[in-house]
């Protein structure tokens, strides 16, 4: 008889899961489908296999067969970073709420005979608690564990998609940390655009959250993502007393100016960051080589292309660099080396570079993917949409890497974090 094993069933999104077949008749061709619905959208994926001669398919140690399958590589969970949505561009991989899960239908055919199982993947663990944060000039949303004691605290950042990163938030509270995912523009109170952002701003909230959930040892990290990523390091280097540790998911090593998401009337190339009211050198101001000539012929539009002339500039390079030498607490890197982005390999390259300048040591560790784009920030989730509608400035773009590569590097980065974490937080 067909059986089909999904273990674990049911548990939080990052958590791997073994997926087999056994009962199938051996040599015989099993197809195996996958599909999830995710806030609306239907997402699916595919694989043929053939039975070993014990009549077993171990997804975990097995190829699929067939050029029809959404994916090439033994991989336990590779239907579920495969999937496909089946509407044109749609990229929300999660739900609305954070305690919505996401359940995925597997069903098996070989032969005559057919089986079906449920993967349940939960962003949140039982217990935690959600807080709406709009107080003291701060807006987010504060995520707290099921446990009453006190514990280490993280602060999450998002990128240039703006808003709020309540998922992140809530995986980090699923683990024992208070996470408030802070929202800095494209939320109520605050601009619509990256454009003129005030450091003060996050000085004020690192504050807020050591007032509110009085951290275990005083231990607030930041996390962040591409800007929020930038933006952790330059919190940590020009507040370092006030950042115990950094993890940076695809960061860069220099203050960048508006981009993406600048404010329309004043042009990408107007400040992001402000420190005391005046603008922070960013990497394209006086810079005799940037052009934005790449970025805007190419389609979909690769943003990295820009960058790397900006590059060329030395000079230009040395007055945006990010002091990461004066961070005083240990530091996790993120990259792809195929960002299509930025080129933040090449960038974590050079904060590792500056980071082993600091006076007093501390620890740096860093996970580069080869192959890898932009998108690393989850485990377990679809890695297939490389190519989106940027929210803001509204331009098809690409955040490069290959979808089997994302997945692997989401997988062992946020492996590295929980991990990172453990030891430092301590």
């Amino acid at each position: 008889m067909l059986n089909l094993v999904v273990a674990p069933a049911d548990a939080g999104i990052d958590v791997p899961r073994q997926i087999s077949i056994r009962g199938a008749v051996p040599g015989e061709t099993v197809a195996i489908s996958a599909s999830t619905v995710r806030r609306g959208v239907r997402w699916t994926s595919y694989a043929e296999f053939v039975a070993d001669d014990r009549g077993y398919v171990e997804l975990a140690k097995q190829v699929p067969e067939s050029e029809n399958s959404t994916y090439d590589v033994a991989d336990a969970m590779g239907l579920i970073w495969s999937q496909l949505p089946q509407v044109e561009m749609a990229r929300e991989v999660f739900n609305q709420s954070v305690f919505d899960p996401l359940v995925t239908t597997i069903g098996v055919r070989s032969g005559v005979n057919d089986v079906s199982a449920t993967l349940i993947q939960r962003v949140a663990a039982a217990g935690v608690k959600r807080i709406e944060v709009e107080e003291d000039g701060v807006y987010g949303v504060l995520f707290l564990p099921e446990s009453a004691l006190p514990c280490p605290a993280v602060m999450v950042l998002g990128g240039s998609e703006g808003g709020v990163q309540e998922h992140q938030a809530a995986l980090y509270a699923s683990h024992g940390y208070a996470a408030l995912a802070l929202g800095y523009f494209r939320v109520p109170g605050r601009s619509d655009y990256i454009s003129h952002t005030d450091l003060e701003y996050f000085q004020q909230a690192l504050a807020w959250l050591r007032t509110r959930v009085q951290p275990l040892n005083d231990f607030v990290a930041i996390s962040g993502f591409s800007r929020g990523a930038e933006l952790a390091l330059l919190l940590a280097a020009t507040y370092p007393q006030a950042v115990s540790a950094v993890i940076a998911f695809a960061p860069s090593a220099f203050v960048h100016s508006s981009q993406n998401a600048a404010d329309p009337d004043e042009g990408r190339e107007a400040p992001a960051w402000l420190l005391q009211g005046e603008p922070l050198c960013h990497l394209w101001q006086n810079n005799s080589h940037a052009s934005w000539d790449a970025f805007d012929s190419s389609v979909p539009h690769r943003h990295e292309l820009a960058i790397q002339t900006a590059l060329q500039d030395i000079a230009a390079m040395d007055a945006a660099r990010i002091p990461v030498e004066r961070i005083q607490g240990p530091v996790l890197l993120s990259s792809g080396t195929d960002d299509g982005v930025w080129p933040a390999s090449r960038f974590c390259q050079m904060v590792v570079d500056r980071l082993a300048s600091r006076a007093e040591p501390a620890l740096v560790k860093w996970i580069n993917t080869p192959h890898a784009g932009h998108a690393i920030r989850f485990p377990y989730v679809p890695t297939s949409q490389s190519t989106y509608l940027h929210p803001v400035s509204r331009l098809l773009c690409t955040t490069g890497g290959q979808p089997y590569a994302d997945a692997w590097a989401g997988r062992e980065s946020w492996a590295a974090v929980l991990e990172f974490l453990r030891t430092v937080s301590q």
